[in-house]
């Protein structure tokens, strides 16, 4: 055992199945990475070959052998994590019923609607702490239960992607605290709670249910047949990690020790969380958002996640791209990228607004609309395309504001993640926006980081958590950024606008929806 000194986190995401090696102090030795695939379907559907998701798996860890020297000889543990929510139904010797329904399916959108309209919708929330929508295990259940009902019958269990993967590396049926308490049990004790089952119309399917594990306690050996597909040795610790969200602020440092922290994850989607005690959790009369546990003793973090975040960047930059490129022009999106600080610097502060709801999907915190759009407000002839840029970017930092408030405050300081914190112009622009003073963590792959901790702590390498953070999280943060005080007093008195706008133009949203409908070809 003296030379095993690594650990491997797994991490299952949408896109890409990444292996990724750790020694015990926390460094990133090396990756192996698959792209995933699901497919989509115009009813809705959004389903992933779970056959194919396990050789994906297995793919990525020989991949990481190639790129790690010795690497079954020297790995003492390995943990997965994977996308959260979506159905991944097994039935008889372990074997799927079907694809998965993956977390962007939206089929059980009606189902959904009648179950938030229950009497009992309030108290479900209550307990998970966990608005309900279409990408969640339960809502899909239920809905499966009403019109797929063949699905359940041949089903044993009902597992998430991590959990599938899990399956296939120990041969044990489980799931863990943080997706179980906020699908289908309470987020203070971390236990199926019935009271949540049946409000999803799902006593029935009790059965469905997996045992819970808690991963930074309980282990169980690589199989025969797994070490045999990955080239690891038999009898290997695999750790259940968190669902991947968790794991990501984990490793990121939504957690490092002091009160009321928080963690943006400022990506394709914002997804941004405040880690707090169970008691501290705020709970919004709108029923959104999601609280989930953390590996740390009565600890969780409460989330508010908006749809596109840098996707309405994207949009931007691939409109002066195409612009460009249709007067003859030659520009890669590259270029475009590295531009931005220098078009950050020539635009001055204004009025003017921006709404990111870019995404055809609508927004889903802090509110829930499918019919959402994005739009500019207080245009005038003397703004330019930096203008516009800079509002864009503003629009992202005031909706992180918005998702925040919905949980009660904005944290005392926030730790950004992801590719838009490695701009110093938008960092700035975010702790302004928010009020608050902002870190990057210069973690590369932090979901397989927070799994890989869990690990650590199982097999004994750290007493605890909050050590295992020293060591792996703390020293990977950057200076503290303070917001400008002018700019920060700019952007309180434009959030009030901002969700006053946001709060009259449902209807308007909605108008469009139906001019779409009505006159689409």
């Amino acid at each position: 055992m003296d030379n095993r000194d690594i650990i491997i986190g797994i991490d299952a995401g949408t896109s890409v199945v990444k292996a990724v090696a750790f020694d015990l102090q926390g460094q990133q030795l090396g990756t192996g990475a698959v792209r995933n695939h699901y497919h989509s379907g115009p009813d809705g559907s959004a389903q992933q070959d779970m056959a194919r998701t396990w050789r994906d798996c297995v793919r990525a860890i020989r991949l990481l052998a190639l790129d790690v020297a010795n690497l079954a000889q020297r790995t003492a543990a390995l943990a997965v994590t994977a996308q959260g929510d979506g159905s991944w139904l097994v039935g008889k010797n372990n074997q799927p019923v079907s694809d998965a329904w993956i977390w962007l399916d939206g089929r059980a959108a009606p189902t959904v609607q009648a179950l938030s309209a229950s009497p009992q919708a309030r108290a479900r929330f209550e307990a998970t702490g966990t608005g309900l929508n279409t990408c969640q295990q339960g809502a899909q259940l239920a809905h499966m239960s009403r019109h797929y009902p063949d699905l359940l019958q041949r089903a044993e269990v009902a597992l998430h992607c991590k959990d599938w993967l899990y399956l296939n590396l120990t041969g044990v049926r489980a799931t863990d605290p943080s997706e179980a308490s906020f699908t289908f049990g309470n987020f203070r004790h971390r236990h199926y709670d019935d009271r949540v089952i049946d409000a999803l119309g799902l006593s029935a399917h009790r059965r469905l249910l997996p045992e819970i594990i808690e991963g930074t306690q309980t282990v169980h050996p690589l199989t025969t047949e797994a070490a045999h597909a990955t080239g690891l040795y038999e009898g290997t610790p695999v750790c259940l990690g968190y669902v991947d969200m968790v794991m990501t602020a984990l490793g990121a440092g939504v957690h490092t020790g002091e009160e009321n922290t928080g963690c943006s994850i400022v990506g394709s989607t914002g997804v941004h969380m405040r880690a707090v005690s169970a008691e501290q959790v705020w709970l919004n009369q709108e029923q959104t958002g999601y609280v989930i546990a953390l590996p740390l003793p009565g600890m969780v973090t409460q989330v508010q996640t908006n749809m596109a975040a840098t996707l309405n960047l994207d949009w931007a930059l691939q409109m002066a791209e195409s612009l460009i490129n249709d007067f003859g022009g030659q520009v890669d999106h590259g270029k475009l990228v590295s531009h931005i600080d220098r078009w950050l610097s020539e635009a001055r502060p204004d009025s003017l607004l921006f709404h990111p709801y870019i995404s055809e999907a609508g927004e889903r915190g802090p509110f829930v609309n499918a019919d959402a759009r994005a739009s500019f407000i207080g245009l005038n002839p003397r703004h330019g395309f930096a203008d516009l840029l800079r509002a864009v970017i503003e629009g992202i930092g005031l909706a992180a504001r918005d998702c925040y408030q919905a949980m009660g405050e904005v944290p005392r300081e926030i730790r950004l993640s992801g590719g838009a914190g490695r701009s110093a112009r938008l960092r700035e622009i975010f702790a302004a926006a928010l009020g608050a003073p902002v870190r990057v963590n210069v973690r590369e792959e932090a979901g397989a980081a927070g799994a890989a901790m869990m690990a650590a702590v199982a097999i004994g390498a750290y007493a605890d958590m909050e050590s295992c953070i020293d060591s792996w999280v703390t020293p990977l943060l950057g200076s503290c950024e303070q917001p400008d005080a002018l700019q920060q007093a700019r952007f309180t008195a434009l959030y009030d606008s901002y969700r006053q706008a946001r709060t009259l133009l449902p209807p308007v949203w909605s108008g469009l929806h139906d001019v779409r409908k009505r006159f689409e070809s």
